[in-house]
């Protein structure tokens, strides 16, 4: 008996929706082993690299790469055992129905309807006339939807430097390239009447004067040996009222309009929800950071390793939600999901904007640990490689600007997760000291936002007074 199977499109995180099949790494009829990389799928943020559960043949490819987004759960393609026959795959694509697991696949508009609802305008070109789409055939490694870009906005792909992986271009480096170039409006050179080189002036106060038509002859300097300075030149346009009287010309302030990428929208569309919907309160205080920073001073050196003050709020935090598991929870309905381990997710600014990759079951870990799991997401997000495995998840998430030299913010929960750590700059501050005087420490702003349908005032407090008691008392972090 033939074994066919379907591939289906996958779903990585649970808001994933769809994803577009950006490339194919095999084709029909090439066989496969385990492990074997299969095809780039891209998401709203991500390109993932799919690879072989089992080894296997490509009976058929049904969704070709580079085509519409495709919903969670259509077939992509068939696979088997290299035995079946043309009638057998065509039986099994006509009667394969999607799993209510993966999703039902999504009914596309006609495209008279699309047209009629989404009402594109056409590109313009620099002479403001209508672009016409080009095909552009290259070997070059080029993403489906940086080529489908450049075609419809007839760039030429041919001077482009590819920033992805193996120099592939990006939608992007199209997009950067599609940009016209900036053109500077230059005044041309500012007219100065012939300078008088038997007044003895300095410089700067000729510049000045030259600028505002004052003649230096009868200037009296109060320089050394009668040179006339700055502030000569400077008094006497303010009693003639040059410089105050001086008409103002405005300059040109047209903006640069930057659409919205799709990483962007995303974002938009997903904080525009969470501030909508999710009831946030706020919960304030300030933590002494004095004994944290020469707790880490010793640490990189006995442990070898560079955690950073912010690795130490990550520790704090995900000790203190291992003590009070109600704050460590996700919201799905009205269902709440409580977790033995803490995963913190860690925000970050990258390329592709903002991303919050997460330190998985960081109750459990060292410091060094952290500092390591740390330093290797920022470096992945950065250089736009992070994957569903980084993202997915998290049961609450650190947001510090304190290296900005922010004091204090409210940070935006990020759904599915019920509270976020805001983390300010680390300031020196006044405070009583033995016998009354005067002393400085050193102290960090943080300010706890939850999600009052699944936390209580009172277990967010609790939360935050055991998180203060752990960082200013580092020593039992190592308990």
């Amino acid at each position: 008996m033939t074994d066919l199977r379907a591939f289906c499109m996958p779903k990585w995180g649970i808001e994933m929706t769809e994803g577009t099949l950006a490339e194919w790494m095999v084709g029909e009829g090439d066989a496969f082993k385990k492990g074997d990389l299969l095809c780039l799928i891209e998401t709203d943020k991500i390109t993932n690299e799919v690879e072989a559960e089992k080894d296997g043949v490509v009976e058929r490819i049904v969704v070709k790469a580079g085509g519409d987004a495709e919903a969670v759960g259509s077939l992509l393609a068939v696979f088997g055992d290299g035995s079946a026959d043309a009638e057998a795959i065509d039986s099994f694509v006509a009667g394969f129905k999607p799993t209510s697991a993966l999703g039902s696949v999504r009914k596309k508009k006609p495209a008279a309807q699309k047209v009629a609802d989404d009402q594109p305008v056409p590109p313009k070109d620099a002479s403001g006339g209508e672009k016409k789409p080009v095909k552009i055939d290259t070997n070059r490694p080029i993403s489906p939807e940086a080529l489908k870009f450049a075609e419809a906005e007839g760039v030429d792909i041919s001077g482009i430097e590819g920033s992805g992986r193996e120099g592939r271009i990006t939608l992007q480096d199209v997009q950067q390239a599609a940009r016209p170039a900036r053109t500077p409006h230059l005044r041309g050179p500012v007219d100065h009447p012939e300078e008088n080189l038997e007044v003895f002036a300095s410089p700067l106060a000729r510049r000045i004067a030259s600028q505002n038509g004052v003649d230096l002859g009868p200037v009296e300097g109060t320089g050394p040996r009668g040179r006339i300075r700055k502030a000569d030149v400077l008094k006497l346009l303010e009693g003639q009222g040059t410089a105050s009287d001086a008409p103002f010309v405005p300059v040109d302030n047209r903006p640069e309009i930057e659409p919205f990428d799709r990483v962007r929208k995303v974002v938009a569309k997903r904080l525009t929800a969470a501030k909508q919907d999710i009831p946030h309160f706020y919960l304030r205080t300030s933590v002494c950071a004095d004994p944290v920073i020469a707790l880490r001073r010793h640490a990189n050196l006995v442990l070898g390793s560079k955690a950073s003050l912010n690795d130490f709020v990550v520790m704090a935090a995900a000790r203190a939600l291992r003590r009070h598991p109600e704050v460590n929870v996700q919201l799905h309905g009205e269902e709440i999901h409580r977790f033995p381990h803490a995963d913190v997710s860690v925000a970050v600014a990258s390329p592709n904007g903002l991303m919050t990759p997460i330190v998985r079951q960081a109750d459990r870990l060292g410091i060094g640990q952290i500092a390591k799991a740390t330093r290797a997401l920022i470096d992945k997000a950065e250089a736009g490689r992070l994957g569903y495995d980084d993202l997915d998840g998290g049961t609450f998430t650190v947001s510090n600007l304190g290296m900005f030299g922010i004091e204090n913010f409210d940070a935006i929960i990020n759904p599915p997760q019920a509270a976020i750590l805001a983390v300010g700059t680390a300031s020196r501050v006044p405070t009583e000291g033995e016998n009354g005087a005067i002393a400085f420490e050193t102290r960090i702003s943080l300010t706890l936002s939850v999600d009052h349908r699944a936390i209580d005032g009172a277990a967010g407090a609790k939360f935050l007074a055991t998180f203060k008691t752990l960082f200013e008392n580092p020593e039992e972090l190592f308990a």
